[in-house]
């Protein structure tokens, strides 16, 4: 068609050569200054992704004891850390650890190390030369950010998205919150001795043999995956008492988990970090073997003291972790004369803390979190002889019908970098239902505690001034505050009470009481005694007052009285906080023997004594003697235990309960 076009024009009817094309002058041709950065350094796709990184250093210089490892090459320091992560991987039957490499697989070259031997004491095994795991990388995923561990699990593991606020909603699997009965302790002639062991008791026993049988199941299934994930992170905000932590584990949900819920370590800190005191191996996705002595299900959660090691098999749940720290902080911190405490903590602007203990729903995450007050820690912490201190680095929040009204901190906290446990949300704009309950009602959020504006950093502070027990008593006969004793303090330590009311699906509308020792038992390691007089000597050392508040019902139990107003709540505590109840008027309550105060600004008169508060009289009589006797009961697991030097302070503590 352009030829016929070209004949028509010169009417000769033979095609005219074509007018060659001018010359495009570029910029730089032109002599004109390109406006731009140039082109890029890069020959390949590949190599201008890579310019895309850069590499993170220490920004700031190694100091003291910290320095120990500065005279070493980037290389060598480097080869160190695999070597270390390679004999935390050691399979005692092979008795070396698998070759490790660091990078994500197929992402390029990197640095390796070959097997490295184990060294232990006392355990003899047949040594095996070759196997397939052998032949192969592991490939180490050490210590990622938050956005590198997103896109391993956005990639790599099904059920993982990403919400509206940015928060990584993941799912735990089967298992929707902790397995108790599937956790075992080893039984040593130390432990023996040393452990809360027989009734009323967390711990269940397992014996050497039956842990290394777990432990070598747990070390070959993660030697035999292209990919582990290691977090070398610290335990304790105090200096002093610091706990080295290494977690290995085989999802990015659980490495990013701990990420946030145990202490960040600094870059130069992560470079000098060496060996770890304390090693998980989180093998969650492959189940223990049932015909192993000890075992009664598919999941086991082993912890050995004497070994320094924990292994989890067949649950994905992520709080087994965390927990099983906690645990093993119940163990080590007493050893040197340090209190672990399951409780919230927080700091006024004159430096005075409070320590909130309570069991699920009394409002210890609601009423430790003030925005009037630091926020020191919302749930673990250690009583030195120099200060209180969070255990962790993060929150682990409750979400089930979670709002921005009620819990504006936690709201805002949900955002990038935090992880969601089994949340339902709309599939195409992402937001979160916590309504929702078809996974689970223990639908949970874990975030740096940095995520909270009015958290102390770091995460401790002077001797606590208040200790308050919350109890969320729906028999409705407790007083909504009461002053303790040092002795009724350490009763209601030890007692750990609060009462919920059993679900509605079966009917049942009584109110159920619930006692946990220390307010944590699940925990606990040593026997409550042994925490109980620990927080006795501390709270007199320190000058402490303790105070029993309740959150529950009032005028009567549940489904006659009411639920005491959670705007009167925050006045008790504020009035706690701020002194000004240490100078009220009080008098003392029957049975119980509660000191409980005349008046307090804000609070209605009528709902401080109780049976002021009850239309029957009779009713509150006979409930506040069953609930007397369901205390009674609970507390003769201990009246055998000698608290102290003395058994001055154990009959002081007996004294202490319900006389009626």
């Amino acid at each position: 068609m352009f030829q016929k076009e070209e004949m028509a024009a010169n009417g000769t009817g033979v095609t005219s050569p074509r007018t060659p094309l001018k010359s495009i002058l570029t910029e730089k041709a032109k002599g004109i200054p390109n406006d731009s950065a140039g082109t890029v350094k890069a020959q390949t796709i590949e190599e201008l992704h890579s310019l895309q990184r850069k590499r993170s250093a220490p920004n700031t210089p190694l100091q003291g004891t910290a320095g120990a490892f500065a005279n070493l090459s980037e290389d060598e320091r480097q080869r160190q850390q695999l070597q270390s992560i390679s004999a935390s991987l050691a399979s005692l039957t092979r008795g070396t650890g698998p070759k490790v490499i660091r990078g994500d697989p197929g992402g390029g070259k990197y640095q390796a190390v070959s097997h490295v031997a184990h060294h232990h004491h006392h355990i003899e095994a047949p040594v095996i030369s070759v196997s397939d795991s052998s032949l192969k990388f592991t490939h180490v995923l050490y210590n990622l950010s938050p956005g590198e561990l997103y896109e391993q699990a956005l990639k790599y593991e099904k059920g993982s998205f990403l919400t509206s606020t940015g928060a990584l909603a993941t799912l735990s699997g089967a298992k929707t919150g902790r397995s108790p009965r599937d956790k075992r302790v080893v039984i040593d002639d130390t432990t023996q001795d040393e452990l809360w062991w027989g009734k009323g008791s967390p711990n269940i026993e397992m014996d050497e043999h039956t842990f290394m049988v777990n432990r070598e199941r747990a070390v070959d299934y993660l030697n035999s995956l292209d990919k582990v994930f290691v977090n070398d992170q610290f335990l304790n905000w105090d200096p002093k008492n610091r706990i080295k932590v290494r977690i290995v584990s085989c999802r990015a949900y659980h490495s990013l988990f701990m990420h946030n819920m145990c202490i960040r370590p600094t870059p130069e800190e992560l470079e000098n970090f060496g060996t770890p005191d304390f090693t998980i191996y989180n093998a969650g996705q492959f189940p223990c073997n049932r015909y192993t002595h000890y075992m009664t299900s598919s999941t086991s959660i082993d912890i050995n003291l004497n070994r320094k090691e924990m292994v989890i098999l067949g649950t994905q749940y992520a709080g087994e972790m965390k927990k099983g720290l906690f645990s093993l902080m119940h163990y080590l911190m007493p050893k040197r004369h340090i209190l672990s405490l399951h409780s919230g903590c927080n700091m006024g602007k004159d430096g005075d803390v409070a320590l909130f203990f309570g069991l699920s729903g009394t409002g210890k995450t609601t009423l430790s979190t003030d925005h009037n007050r630091f926020l020191i820690g919302d749930d673990e912490h250690c009583w030195s002889d120099d200060c209180v201190s969070n255990i962790e680095g993060g929150c682990y929040a409750k979400c089930i019908d979670l709002s921005k009204e009620k819990e504006p901190d936690i709201w805002n906290a949900i955002k990038f970098g935090t992880v969601l446990e089994n949340v339902v949300f709309d599939e195409h704009t992402r937001e979160v239902d916590y309504t929702d309950k078809s996974v689970t009602e223990n639908t949970r959020a874990a975030y740096p505690i940095e995520f909270i504006p009015n958290a102390k950093i770091p995460c401790f502070g002077p001797h606590p001034k208040n200790v308050i027990l919350l109890a969320c008593d729906a028999f409705g006969v407790l007083p909504p505050v009461s002053k303790l004793s040092l002795a009724q303090t350490m009763y209601h330590f030890i007692s750990g009470y609060t009462a919920l009311v059993a679900g509605t699906v079966d009917g049942i509308k009584e109110p159920t009481a619930t006692f946990s020792a220390c307010f944590g038992a699940a925990f606990l390691m040593l026997h409550p005694t042994t925490y109980a007089a620990m927080l006795a000597e501390k709270m007199q050392k320190h000058g402490a007052t303790g105070w029993l508040v309740n959150t529950g019902w009032c005028g009567g139990s549940y489904g006659s009285g009411n639920r005491i107003k959670l705007p009167y709540t925050r006045k008790i505590i504020n009035a706690i906080h701020s002194g000004s109840l240490l100078k009220a008027t009080y008098e003392k309550t029957e049975v119980f023997g509660l000191e409980i105060p005349n008046e307090i600004e804000g609070v209605p008169k009528e709902i401080l004594r109780p049976e002021n508060a009850w239309a029957d009289k009779e009713a509150y009589k006979n409930t506040l003697l069953k609930l007397a006797g369901l205390f009674k009961n609970n507390f003769e697991t201990f009246t055998e235990y000698k608290i102290g030097e003395d058994k001055k302070l154990t009959e002081e503590i007996l004294a202490a309960g319900p006389i009626f």
